[in-house]
Order: C-alpha cells, then structure tokens, then sequence
C-alpha cells in the first residue's frame, strides 16, 4: 500500500507495517496520531492510508484524485485558520515545512465537524477527518475536539503533529499513535544517490553533502528543500555564507538579498543550514545561539532584513 517513491520521499517499513495490518484486520481505532518530525511523510502517509480505508467500501471512483483534490464527501481536512484563509491551494500547503508562528486552529473549524460527521457517509462506511498540524488546535477547540472523540461517531480522525507534547494528554490517551521516525544518515543519502537528476536538486558544490544532511534534521523532503533553497540563492549571497561575514557593508548586502529574494520559511531552512557550516568551522557556541536568536525572530516576522543584519553584526564581532 504505503511505498517509497522519488517524487515524494516516502518510506517507512515500520509505519507500512502497522497500517497494512489495520487495512487487512478493519480494525479501525476511532483516532489516530501520526506523530514525527516534519517532512519524514506523516502527511503523504496519511492520505495513502485514508485512500485504502475508502477503497474498501468504493472501489475504482477516482479515490485518489478525489482526495488530493479534497473533493471526497467523506472526508474533510482541518488546518491552521491563516492557511487555509489565503489563496494558495491545498497541495502548495501540504509541502510546507516551516511555518511563520502565528497560525492555529480555531473552534469555529472544529464545531464544522460535528456537523460533517452528523451527515450520512455517501460513498464510504465512515467518514475521515485529517488535522493537520494538531498541535495547533488552540485551548477552545482541543476542548471541543475532545468531546467529539469521546462520543460515538460515523468517523475516524488522524492528528498529524510534529510537537506531540502540545496535544492534550486526553486526546492523546484516546488515540492510537503511529510514530514516524527521522531518517539515518545513511537513508538519506542512499534517497539523495537515487532522487531523479533534475536541475532543480543538483547539489552547488560548493557544499558539503554532510552539512546539507545535517540540517535536514533526518528529514528527506526538507534535505531536497534545503538544497532548493540554496541553489536558488545568488553566487554573491553563497559565497558570503561559506563563513561568518566580518566586513559591515557585505552584512548589509547579504541581509537585503537574503530578505528579497526568499520567503520566510526559506530563510529558517538557510538558516539551519548555515548554522551546521558555521558550527562545523568554528565550534562557537555563541555563534549558534545567536543564529536560534534569528529563526525566533524570522518565525515572528519581525523585520527579517533588521534581524538578519544584527544577527550577522553580532557574530562579526566574536572571537572566532
């Protein structure tokens, strides 16, 4: 059912295991936790898992389309209130990796579904509700949430979460938790050996595959996100990154560029990446501390370009 394929890094013996029995024995639980770090594919997973558990009662109706496209009348999709608000469709959503710290999920959406769950299935036996990032379930709708789960129902909830110690212990104590482990090293780059050779992921060689490794934090699809990034960069922003910038006036270049050219998610992924080079070169501490100082700031959206600018004056005055 569940396999791993090179256009969306999915692979985990473990997890395929466990929802291929669950597939065979219909032994359905009423809630599912789908916990791991980001991009290790809890999300891809997910609607794999929901694809077969509806294949089962509709056989051969376009399924798969139906819920990529979230045009399935039995299942419905919760997700953080200033996402799901903007004008980026839900596939862009679902590759997201880092987000900017202001959203969550609102009772408002979870009142929606009891009133989706209070309707008769029409192509399946049950419904199925995915919440994705759980974790951002604010007090209101946990408390709501949790009141659905512990009543009867026509339906099945998946949490998807990267923070599992943010949900309610009592959400989590009525769910079953399918546990989605980081990547080895060594998987990552047997993925990496084997990712089909676009342009779009050759690695600049100007970096070292082990740094790029390291800041993927055992992630396959934020690694091939990392190495996006910085090959979309401008040559005069890489080759200022290779170490901590010391000249004030290259500082400021960098910072505008950096603010310009990338969304914020981008810069946190650059910064993760810049940290593992500058650790690897420097062994400061300090200096470390200080880039987490900057992915607080760029997760706040305060003044990116101010941000990036006193955080590199900062460091070109350590000791290194």
């Amino acid at each position: 059912m569940i396999e791993f394929k090179k256009n969306n890094v999915l692979f985990n013996e473990e997890v395929d295991k466990c929802l291929n029995n669950i597939i065979q024995k219909k032994s359905f639980a009423n809630g599912y936790i789908f916990y791991g770090a980001e991009g290790v594919g809890k999300k891809q997973t997910a609607l794999k898992f929901i694809n077969e558990i509806f294949k089962q009662s509709s056989p051969g109706d376009n399924i798969e389309e139906r819920i990529n496209n979230n045009n399935h009348p039995d299942f419905l999709i919760i997700e953080p209130s200033n996402i799901s608000e903007s004008n980026r469709s839900k596939s862009s959503y679902l590759e997201k990796t880092s987000k900017s710290g202001s959203e969550i999920i609102k009772i408002a959406q979870i009142r929606n579904i009891k009133t989706f769950l209070g309707q008769k299935s029409i192509n399946a036996e049950t419904k199925i509700v995915l919440i994705i990032d759980a974790h951002l379930l604010n007090e209101a709708a946990s408390n709501c949430i949790l009141k659905t789960l512990e009543e009867p129902s026509n339906g099945i909830f998946i949490f998807l979460t990267s923070k599992l110690n943010l949900l309610l212990d009592t959400i989590i104590s009525r769910c079953q938790i399918i546990r989605f482990r980081s990547f080895s090293s060594k998987q990552i780059k047997s993925l990496l050996k084997d990712y089909p050779n676009s342009s779009k992921f050759n690695i600049n060689t100007k970096l070292n595959i082990e740094d790029l490794i390291n800041s993927a934090n055992g992630s396959p699809d934020q690694l091939l996100k990392n190495i996006e990034i910085w090959n979309e960069l401008s040559d005069e922003i890489t080759s200022k990154l290779d170490f901590p910038i010391k000249n004030s006036l290259e500082i400021l270049e960098a910072s505008k560029l950096i603010s310009e050219q990338l969304e914020i998610y981008q810069q946190i992924c650059l910064v993760n990446l810049i940290q593992i080079i500058w650790w690897r070169k420097t062994k400061n501490i300090d200096l470390v501390k200080k880039l987490e100082n900057l992915k607080f700031h760029l997760r706040k959206n305060i003044q990116p370009r101010l941000a990036w600018e006193i955080t590199l004056l900062k460091i070109s005055v350590e000791d290194i």
